[in-house]
Protein backbone atom coordinates (compact mmCIF):
# COMPACT_ATOMS: atom_id res chain seq x y z
CA UNK A 1 0.00 0.00 0.00
CA UNK A 2 2.87 2.19 0.78
CA UNK A 3 4.05 1.92 -2.61
CA UNK A 4 0.97 2.14 -4.09
CA UNK A 5 0.71 5.64 -2.52
CA UNK A 6 3.85 7.00 -3.44
CA UNK A 7 3.48 6.19 -6.70
CA UNK A 8 0.21 7.66 -7.04
CA UNK A 9 1.95 10.40 -5.08
CA UNK A 10 4.73 10.83 -8.27
CA UNK A 11 1.94 10.78 -10.80
CA UNK A 12 0.39 13.97 -9.37
CA UNK A 13 3.30 15.63 -8.75
CA UNK A 14 5.55 14.85 -11.86
CA UNK A 15 2.75 14.97 -14.62
CA UNK A 16 0.34 17.82 -13.41
CA UNK A 17 2.36 19.24 -11.14
CA UNK A 18 5.89 19.53 -12.44
CA UNK A 19 5.71 23.39 -13.89
CA UNK A 20 4.19 24.77 -10.73
CA UNK A 21 6.97 25.30 -8.46
CA UNK A 22 5.46 27.20 -5.76
CA UNK A 23 3.05 23.97 -5.31
CA UNK A 24 5.79 21.95 -5.25
CA UNK A 25 7.50 24.12 -2.97
CA UNK A 26 5.24 24.04 -0.79
CA UNK A 27 4.08 20.49 -0.58
CA UNK A 28 8.31 19.01 -0.07
CA UNK A 29 7.91 20.05 3.52
CA UNK A 30 4.38 18.04 3.84
CA UNK A 31 6.91 14.87 4.88
CA UNK A 32 10.14 12.74 4.44
CA UNK A 33 8.03 10.43 1.53
CA UNK A 34 6.73 13.37 -0.43
CA UNK A 35 10.10 15.43 -0.02
CA UNK A 36 12.19 12.51 -1.64
CA UNK A 37 9.61 12.47 -4.26
CA UNK A 38 9.56 16.34 -5.35
CA UNK A 39 13.22 17.34 -4.62
CA UNK A 40 14.07 15.36 -8.30
CA UNK A 41 11.52 17.39 -9.63
CA UNK A 42 12.50 20.56 -8.70
CA UNK A 43 16.33 19.82 -9.47
CA UNK A 44 15.70 18.64 -13.72
CA UNK A 45 16.04 21.78 -14.53
CA UNK A 46 17.55 24.03 -11.64
CA UNK A 47 18.16 26.85 -14.07
CA UNK A 48 15.24 27.83 -14.92
CA UNK A 49 13.21 30.30 -12.93
CA UNK A 50 15.23 29.24 -9.77
CA UNK A 51 16.01 30.56 -6.74
CA UNK A 52 19.57 31.49 -8.25
CA UNK A 53 21.34 32.36 -4.65
CA UNK A 54 20.22 28.37 -3.49
CA UNK A 55 21.62 27.08 -6.65
CA UNK A 56 24.99 28.37 -6.61
CA UNK A 57 25.37 27.30 -2.60
CA UNK A 58 24.48 23.83 -4.03
CA UNK A 59 26.83 23.95 -6.74
CA UNK A 60 29.82 25.52 -4.76
CA UNK A 61 29.15 22.23 -1.89
CA UNK A 62 30.85 20.04 -4.67
CA UNK A 63 33.73 21.89 -5.10
CA UNK A 64 37.02 21.27 -3.45
CA UNK A 65 37.54 22.35 0.03
CA UNK A 66 40.85 23.87 -1.97
CA UNK A 67 38.71 26.12 -3.85
CA UNK A 68 36.05 26.56 -1.44
CA UNK A 69 38.84 28.09 1.50
CA UNK A 70 40.24 30.37 -1.79
CA UNK A 71 37.01 31.74 -2.35
CA UNK A 72 36.37 32.03 1.26
CA UNK A 73 39.37 34.55 1.15
CA UNK A 74 38.86 35.95 -1.69
CA UNK A 75 34.72 37.11 -0.60
CA UNK A 76 33.40 37.32 2.86
CA UNK A 77 30.56 37.48 1.58
CA UNK A 78 30.90 33.90 -0.48
CA UNK A 79 27.13 33.05 -0.10
CA UNK A 80 26.21 31.28 3.21
CA UNK A 81 28.52 29.52 5.97
CA UNK A 82 26.66 26.26 5.05
CA UNK A 83 28.05 26.26 1.41
CA UNK A 84 30.73 24.07 3.10
CA UNK A 85 28.61 20.85 4.10
CA UNK A 86 27.82 18.38 1.92
CA UNK A 87 24.14 19.07 1.17
CA UNK A 88 21.37 16.18 2.21
CA UNK A 89 20.57 14.58 -1.43
CA UNK A 90 22.84 14.28 -3.99
CA UNK A 91 21.19 17.30 -5.90
CA UNK A 92 23.33 17.41 -8.95
CA UNK A 93 22.78 13.75 -9.62
CA UNK A 94 18.89 14.54 -10.29
CA UNK A 95 19.51 17.20 -12.86
CA UNK A 96 18.75 16.56 -16.38
CA UNK A 97 19.23 19.89 -17.62
CA UNK A 98 23.06 20.74 -18.05
CA UNK A 99 23.63 25.00 -18.88
CA UNK A 100 27.16 25.61 -19.90
CA UNK A 101 25.80 28.92 -20.92
CA UNK A 102 24.87 29.68 -17.51
CA UNK A 103 28.23 27.74 -16.02
CA UNK A 104 29.93 29.71 -18.09
CA UNK A 105 28.02 32.93 -16.45
CA UNK A 106 29.09 32.20 -12.99
CA UNK A 107 32.43 31.55 -14.14
CA UNK A 108 33.12 34.44 -15.37
CA UNK A 109 31.38 36.40 -12.46
CA UNK A 110 34.21 34.98 -10.67
CA UNK A 111 36.85 35.34 -13.42
CA UNK A 112 36.32 39.19 -13.43
CA UNK A 113 35.88 39.73 -9.67
CA UNK A 114 38.58 37.58 -8.23
CA UNK A 115 40.72 35.64 -11.23
CA UNK A 116 39.62 32.22 -10.04
CA UNK A 117 38.77 30.06 -12.33
CA UNK A 118 36.09 28.15 -11.32
CA UNK A 119 35.02 26.36 -14.53
CA UNK A 120 36.48 23.25 -14.70
CA UNK A 121 35.66 22.11 -11.21
CA UNK A 122 32.24 23.07 -12.01
CA UNK A 123 32.31 20.97 -15.03
CA UNK A 124 33.62 17.54 -12.96
CA UNK A 125 30.40 18.18 -10.62
CA UNK A 126 28.32 17.59 -13.01
CA UNK A 127 29.71 15.26 -15.43
CA UNK A 128 30.42 11.68 -13.43
CA UNK A 129 29.51 8.42 -13.49
CA UNK A 130 26.40 9.89 -11.17
CA UNK A 131 24.87 11.98 -13.57
CA UNK A 132 22.76 11.30 -17.35
CA UNK A 133 21.35 14.60 -19.18
CA UNK A 134 18.58 15.06 -21.46
CA UNK A 135 18.85 18.58 -22.47
CA UNK A 136 22.01 20.22 -23.53
CA UNK A 137 22.80 23.70 -24.08
CA UNK A 138 26.05 25.21 -25.20
CA UNK A 139 26.95 29.30 -25.52
CA UNK A 140 28.63 30.74 -28.35
CA UNK A 141 32.19 29.67 -29.81
CA UNK A 142 32.23 26.95 -27.12
CA UNK A 143 35.01 25.05 -26.77
CA UNK A 144 35.43 22.36 -24.08
CA UNK A 145 36.09 19.07 -25.41
CA UNK A 146 33.15 17.30 -23.59
CA UNK A 147 33.64 14.04 -25.08
CA UNK A 148 36.82 13.60 -23.08
CA UNK A 149 35.75 14.18 -19.41
CA UNK A 150 35.81 10.49 -17.64
CA UNK A 151 32.49 9.49 -17.68
CA UNK A 152 31.15 11.47 -20.38
CA UNK A 153 29.50 9.30 -22.62
CA UNK A 154 27.07 7.62 -19.62
CA UNK A 155 26.00 11.34 -19.31
CA UNK A 156 25.35 12.56 -22.88
CA UNK A 157 24.50 9.13 -24.37
CA UNK A 158 20.75 9.66 -23.61
CA UNK A 159 20.68 13.13 -25.28
CA UNK A 160 17.31 14.26 -26.34
CA UNK A 161 17.79 17.95 -27.10
CA UNK A 162 20.72 20.20 -28.07
CA UNK A 163 21.01 24.49 -28.13
CA UNK A 164 24.00 25.45 -29.53
CA UNK A 165 25.30 28.16 -32.07
CA UNK A 166 26.98 27.06 -35.39
CA UNK A 167 30.35 28.73 -34.36
CA UNK A 168 30.76 25.97 -31.36
CA UNK A 169 34.32 24.29 -32.20
CA UNK A 170 34.39 21.71 -34.52
CA UNK A 171 35.84 19.04 -31.73
CA UNK A 172 33.18 19.17 -29.78
CA UNK A 173 30.68 18.75 -32.73
CA UNK A 174 33.05 15.76 -33.56
CA UNK A 175 32.42 14.37 -29.91
CA UNK A 176 29.02 14.80 -29.60
CA UNK A 177 28.30 12.80 -32.94
CA UNK A 178 30.77 10.05 -31.03
CA UNK A 179 28.31 10.08 -28.05
CA UNK A 180 24.54 11.48 -28.62
CA UNK A 181 22.76 9.32 -30.93
CA UNK A 182 19.46 10.07 -29.60
CA UNK A 183 19.05 14.03 -30.18
CA UNK A 184 15.01 14.23 -30.94
CA UNK A 185 14.82 17.99 -30.62
CA UNK A 186 17.77 20.49 -31.91
CA UNK A 187 17.43 24.38 -31.59
CA UNK A 188 20.45 26.01 -33.22
CA UNK A 189 21.56 29.64 -34.19
CA UNK A 190 23.05 30.02 -37.25
CA UNK A 191 25.72 32.55 -37.43
CA UNK A 192 26.95 34.89 -40.14
CA UNK A 193 30.69 33.78 -40.15
CA UNK A 194 32.41 30.93 -38.27
CA UNK A 195 30.34 28.37 -38.82
CA UNK A 196 31.46 24.63 -38.27
CA UNK A 197 30.50 21.68 -40.11
CA UNK A 198 30.53 19.04 -37.35
CA UNK A 199 27.17 20.30 -36.77
CA UNK A 200 26.27 18.25 -40.36
CA UNK A 201 27.59 14.91 -39.31
CA UNK A 202 26.07 15.56 -35.51
CA UNK A 203 22.34 16.08 -37.16
CA UNK A 204 22.62 12.90 -40.04
CA UNK A 205 23.83 10.39 -36.89
CA UNK A 206 20.41 11.12 -34.62
CA UNK A 207 18.48 7.99 -35.28
CA UNK A 208 15.38 9.65 -35.02
CA UNK A 209 14.95 13.93 -34.80
CA UNK A 210 11.91 15.18 -34.30
CA UNK A 211 11.90 18.77 -33.45
CA UNK A 212 13.84 21.61 -35.47
CA UNK A 213 14.44 25.14 -34.48
CA UNK A 214 16.68 27.01 -37.23
CA UNK A 215 17.48 30.61 -36.04
CA UNK A 216 19.16 33.68 -37.46
CA UNK A 217 19.32 37.23 -36.72
CA UNK A 218 20.80 37.70 -40.03
CA UNK A 219 19.80 38.12 -43.20
CA UNK A 220 23.44 37.61 -45.11
CA UNK A 221 24.46 33.97 -43.47
CA UNK A 222 26.39 31.93 -45.50
CA UNK A 223 24.44 30.42 -47.95
CA UNK A 224 26.65 27.41 -49.03
CA UNK A 225 26.64 26.55 -45.32
CA UNK A 226 23.24 26.74 -45.36
CA UNK A 227 22.39 24.86 -48.11
CA UNK A 228 24.33 21.42 -46.62
CA UNK A 229 22.83 22.18 -43.17
CA UNK A 230 18.91 22.24 -44.62
CA UNK A 231 19.79 18.96 -47.02
CA UNK A 232 21.44 17.45 -43.08
CA UNK A 233 17.87 17.23 -42.66
CA UNK A 234 16.81 14.90 -45.49
CA UNK A 235 17.73 11.68 -43.34
CA UNK A 236 15.34 13.09 -41.01
CA UNK A 237 12.71 14.26 -43.55
CA UNK A 238 9.83 11.10 -42.27
CA UNK A 239 10.61 11.71 -38.44
CA UNK A 240 10.54 15.62 -38.28
CA UNK A 241 7.13 16.78 -36.75
CA UNK A 242 7.58 20.09 -35.70
CA UNK A 243 9.67 22.77 -37.13
CA UNK A 244 10.49 26.47 -36.95
CA UNK A 245 12.31 28.87 -38.83
CA UNK A 246 13.83 32.62 -38.36
CA UNK A 247 14.39 33.05 -42.31
CA UNK A 248 13.56 31.69 -45.53
CA UNK A 249 15.46 28.62 -46.32
CA UNK A 250 17.05 28.37 -49.38
CA UNK A 251 16.38 24.67 -50.79
CA UNK A 252 12.98 23.29 -50.61
CA UNK A 253 13.48 20.68 -47.89
CA UNK A 254 10.04 21.83 -46.29
CA UNK A 255 8.13 20.09 -48.70
CA UNK A 256 10.14 16.59 -47.96
CA UNK A 257 8.29 17.09 -44.18
CA UNK A 258 5.54 15.09 -45.02
CA UNK A 259 4.67 14.28 -41.73
CA UNK A 260 5.47 17.68 -40.16
CA UNK A 261 2.57 18.92 -37.62
CA UNK A 262 3.03 22.34 -36.41
CA UNK A 263 5.04 24.72 -38.47
CA UNK A 264 5.77 28.07 -37.11
CA UNK A 265 7.31 31.08 -39.57
CA UNK A 266 8.65 34.00 -37.19
CA UNK A 267 10.08 36.50 -39.72
CA UNK A 268 11.88 39.45 -38.94
CA UNK A 269 11.10 42.78 -40.10
CA UNK A 270 14.76 43.60 -41.45
CA UNK A 271 13.68 40.26 -43.84
CA UNK A 272 10.89 42.20 -45.11
CA UNK A 273 12.01 42.02 -48.57
CA UNK A 274 13.01 38.56 -48.56
CA UNK A 275 10.92 36.07 -50.64
CA UNK A 276 9.75 33.02 -48.84
CA UNK A 277 9.95 30.73 -52.18
CA UNK A 278 10.18 27.70 -49.62
CA UNK A 279 6.88 27.59 -49.22
CA UNK A 280 5.56 27.79 -52.58
CA UNK A 281 3.16 24.87 -53.36
CA UNK A 282 4.26 23.39 -50.57
CA UNK A 283 2.17 20.75 -49.22
CA UNK A 284 1.64 19.77 -45.63
CA UNK A 285 -1.31 17.27 -45.76
CA UNK A 286 -0.99 16.91 -41.64
CA UNK A 287 -0.02 19.83 -40.51
CA UNK A 288 -2.16 20.63 -37.65
CA UNK A 289 -0.72 24.04 -35.94
CA UNK A 290 0.36 27.07 -38.04
CA UNK A 291 1.98 29.93 -36.42
CA UNK A 292 3.16 32.52 -38.25
CA UNK A 293 4.86 36.55 -38.01
CA UNK A 294 6.24 38.70 -40.59
CA UNK A 295 5.18 36.48 -43.19
CA UNK A 296 3.39 36.62 -47.07
CA UNK A 297 0.09 36.30 -46.30
CA UNK A 298 -0.42 35.06 -50.29
CA UNK A 299 1.92 32.01 -48.96
CA UNK A 300 -0.14 31.30 -45.52
CA UNK A 301 -3.05 31.26 -47.71
CA UNK A 302 -1.02 28.45 -50.54
CA UNK A 303 -0.15 26.60 -46.76
CA UNK A 304 -3.57 26.34 -45.80
CA UNK A 305 -5.39 25.68 -48.94
CA UNK A 306 -2.92 22.73 -49.31
CA UNK A 307 -3.78 20.89 -45.90
CA UNK A 308 -5.89 18.06 -45.56
CA UNK A 309 -8.46 18.97 -42.97
CA UNK A 310 -6.06 18.99 -39.94
CA UNK A 311 -5.26 22.43 -38.93
CA UNK A 312 -6.89 22.73 -35.44
CA UNK A 313 -4.67 26.21 -34.75
CA UNK A 314 -3.86 28.98 -36.45
CA UNK A 315 -2.02 32.12 -35.70
CA UNK A 316 -0.92 34.83 -37.73
CA UNK A 317 0.42 37.83 -36.82
CA UNK A 318 2.42 41.13 -37.91
CA UNK A 319 1.20 40.26 -41.46
CA UNK A 320 -0.16 42.83 -42.69
CA UNK A 321 -2.85 42.64 -46.04
CA UNK A 322 -5.16 44.49 -47.69
CA UNK A 323 -8.93 43.92 -47.24
CA UNK A 324 -9.07 41.55 -50.77
CA UNK A 325 -6.29 39.29 -49.09
CA UNK A 326 -8.04 39.35 -45.49
CA UNK A 327 -10.85 37.77 -47.35
CA UNK A 328 -9.05 35.40 -49.12
CA UNK A 329 -7.57 33.97 -46.07
CA UNK A 330 -10.77 33.86 -44.00
CA UNK A 331 -12.03 31.98 -46.77
CA UNK A 332 -9.16 29.27 -47.61
CA UNK A 333 -9.31 28.87 -43.19
CA UNK A 334 -13.86 28.11 -43.35
CA UNK A 335 -12.68 26.42 -46.99
CA UNK A 336 -10.14 23.57 -45.01
CA UNK A 337 -9.77 23.65 -41.59
CA UNK A 338 -13.17 22.04 -40.23
CA UNK A 339 -11.61 20.72 -37.36
CA UNK A 340 -9.95 24.30 -36.20
CA UNK A 341 -10.21 25.08 -32.38
CA UNK A 342 -7.96 28.08 -32.20
CA UNK A 343 -7.56 31.24 -34.42
CA UNK A 344 -5.62 34.54 -33.94
CA UNK A 345 -5.91 36.60 -37.35
CA UNK A 346 -6.22 40.21 -38.74
CA UNK A 347 -10.04 41.11 -38.73
CA UNK A 348 -11.20 43.69 -41.21
CA UNK A 349 -14.33 45.61 -41.59
CA UNK A 350 -15.06 44.28 -45.31
CA UNK A 351 -14.87 40.49 -43.67
CA UNK A 352 -17.99 40.11 -41.66
CA UNK A 353 -19.58 38.01 -44.41
CA UNK A 354 -16.43 35.57 -44.31
CA UNK A 355 -16.00 35.61 -40.72
CA UNK A 356 -19.36 34.67 -40.90
CA UNK A 357 -19.21 31.84 -42.71
CA UNK A 358 -16.13 30.62 -40.78
CA UNK A 359 -18.15 30.30 -37.59
CA UNK A 360 -20.69 28.37 -39.57
CA UNK A 361 -18.06 25.77 -41.31
CA UNK A 362 -15.48 25.76 -38.38
CA UNK A 363 -18.09 24.19 -35.69
CA UNK A 364 -15.45 23.08 -33.41
CA UNK A 365 -14.08 26.80 -33.02
CA UNK A 366 -12.99 27.49 -28.92
CA UNK A 367 -10.72 30.13 -29.10
CA UNK A 368 -10.72 33.73 -31.34
CA UNK A 369 -8.02 36.48 -31.48
CA UNK A 370 -9.12 39.27 -33.63
CA UNK A 371 -6.69 42.07 -33.99
CA UNK A 372 -8.76 45.13 -35.10
CA UNK A 373 -6.52 47.64 -37.28
CA UNK A 374 -8.22 49.66 -39.76
CA UNK A 375 -6.45 52.89 -39.28
CA UNK A 376 -8.23 55.02 -41.67
CA UNK A 377 -11.81 53.99 -41.53
CA UNK A 378 -14.17 53.66 -38.46
CA UNK A 379 -14.56 49.95 -37.35
CA UNK A 380 -17.82 48.67 -37.19
CA UNK A 381 -18.29 47.08 -34.08
CA UNK A 382 -21.78 46.55 -33.93
CA UNK A 383 -21.72 44.51 -37.21
CA UNK A 384 -18.86 41.87 -35.38
CA UNK A 385 -20.54 42.06 -32.30
CA UNK A 386 -23.54 40.55 -33.89
CA UNK A 387 -21.82 38.09 -36.48
CA UNK A 388 -20.34 36.47 -32.67
CA UNK A 389 -23.43 35.83 -31.17
CA UNK A 390 -24.39 33.57 -33.80
CA UNK A 391 -21.25 31.64 -33.78
CA UNK A 392 -20.60 27.75 -32.46
CA UNK A 393 -22.06 27.03 -28.80
CA UNK A 394 -18.77 25.85 -28.30
CA UNK A 395 -17.02 29.23 -28.71
CA UNK A 396 -16.79 31.39 -25.88
CA UNK A 397 -13.15 32.67 -25.59
CA UNK A 398 -12.43 36.19 -27.35
CA UNK A 399 -9.49 38.31 -27.08
CA UNK A 400 -9.46 41.74 -28.83
CA UNK A 401 -6.61 43.63 -29.67
CA UNK A 402 -7.44 47.07 -30.88
CA UNK A 403 -4.70 49.64 -31.78
CA UNK A 404 -6.00 52.63 -33.18
CA UNK A 405 -10.07 52.26 -32.33
CA UNK A 406 -11.77 52.07 -28.93
CA UNK A 407 -14.63 49.55 -28.57
CA UNK A 408 -17.86 51.36 -28.80
CA UNK A 409 -19.44 50.54 -25.01
CA UNK A 410 -23.26 50.94 -26.42
CA UNK A 411 -22.20 48.23 -28.93
CA UNK A 412 -20.44 46.20 -26.08
CA UNK A 413 -23.32 46.03 -23.57
CA UNK A 414 -26.12 45.16 -26.75
CA UNK A 415 -23.19 41.85 -27.10
CA UNK A 416 -23.12 40.93 -23.82
CA UNK A 417 -26.99 41.41 -23.64
CA UNK A 418 -27.26 39.03 -26.77
CA UNK A 419 -24.58 36.55 -25.15
CA UNK A 420 -27.46 36.16 -22.53
CA UNK A 421 -28.20 32.04 -21.76
CA UNK A 422 -25.15 30.91 -23.48
CA UNK A 423 -21.90 29.59 -22.16
CA UNK A 424 -19.97 32.72 -19.86
CA UNK A 425 -17.42 34.49 -21.81
CA UNK A 426 -14.06 34.11 -21.16
CA UNK A 427 -12.89 37.94 -22.30
CA UNK A 428 -8.98 39.66 -22.83
CA UNK A 429 -9.06 42.73 -24.40
CA UNK A 430 -5.62 44.17 -25.72
CA UNK A 431 -5.56 48.17 -26.60
CA UNK A 432 -2.90 50.26 -27.46
CA UNK A 433 -4.68 53.34 -25.65
CA UNK A 434 -4.93 53.55 -21.95
CA UNK A 435 -8.55 52.97 -21.25
CA UNK A 436 -9.28 55.19 -18.11
CA UNK A 437 -13.35 55.37 -18.65
CA UNK A 438 -14.60 54.08 -15.77
CA UNK A 439 -17.88 52.85 -17.47
CA UNK A 440 -15.89 50.34 -19.49
CA UNK A 441 -14.67 48.17 -16.19
CA UNK A 442 -17.99 48.84 -14.36
CA UNK A 443 -19.90 47.25 -17.86
CA UNK A 444 -17.48 44.23 -17.36
CA UNK A 445 -18.30 43.80 -13.92
CA UNK A 446 -21.63 43.93 -14.34
CA UNK A 447 -21.58 41.60 -16.94
CA UNK A 448 -19.57 39.60 -14.43
CA UNK A 449 -21.89 39.79 -11.69
CA UNK A 450 -24.70 38.69 -14.15
CA UNK A 451 -22.57 35.76 -15.24
CA UNK A 452 -22.52 36.93 -18.92
CA UNK A 453 -18.81 37.17 -18.61
CA UNK A 454 -16.80 34.32 -16.52
CA UNK A 455 -13.30 36.16 -16.50
CA UNK A 456 -11.77 39.09 -18.42
CA UNK A 457 -8.69 41.03 -18.58
CA UNK A 458 -7.40 44.18 -19.82
CA UNK A 459 -4.19 45.19 -20.58
CA UNK A 460 -2.53 47.98 -22.79
CA UNK A 461 -0.88 46.86 -26.30
CA UNK A 462 2.78 48.59 -24.97
CA UNK A 463 3.04 45.98 -21.91
CA UNK A 464 0.63 43.21 -22.57
CA UNK A 465 1.31 39.90 -21.20
CA UNK A 466 -1.28 37.14 -22.62
CA UNK A 467 -0.18 33.99 -23.78
CA UNK A 468 -1.90 33.16 -27.32
CA UNK A 469 -4.89 31.17 -26.64
CA UNK A 470 -4.34 30.33 -22.50
CA UNK A 471 -7.44 31.76 -21.05
CA UNK A 472 -7.94 31.18 -16.78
Amino acid sequence: MFRLNRDILYLIFYKELQNDKNTLYSCFLVNKTWCEIIIPILWKNPWKDGNEKLLYNIIFSYLSNDLKNKLKQQDKDFFLTNSYKKPFFDYISFCKHLNFIEIERINNIYMEKHGILIKNDIINAFINERTSFTHLYLPQQFDYQLHLIPGAEQCFSTLEFLYCKTNVDEPVFIGLTEICKSIKGLELYIEKYNNNYGIVDLIKSQRKLCNVHFKTEDQYANDSFCKILENSLMKHSNTIQYFKMTKPLITNILSSFMNLKILELVGKFKFRNIKWNCLESLSLPFLQILRASSVPITSLISIIENTSGHLIEINIYRTSHNEINNKRIIQAIYQNCPNLLYLKILFRNTSSNELENLLIKCKHLNGLFLIISDLLVSFNWDNLFNVLTRSPIGLFKFKFSYYYREINLNSLELFFDNWNGRHPMLLQMISRKITSNLGFYLLLEKYKTKGIIQKFDYNTWFEHSFKDFEWI
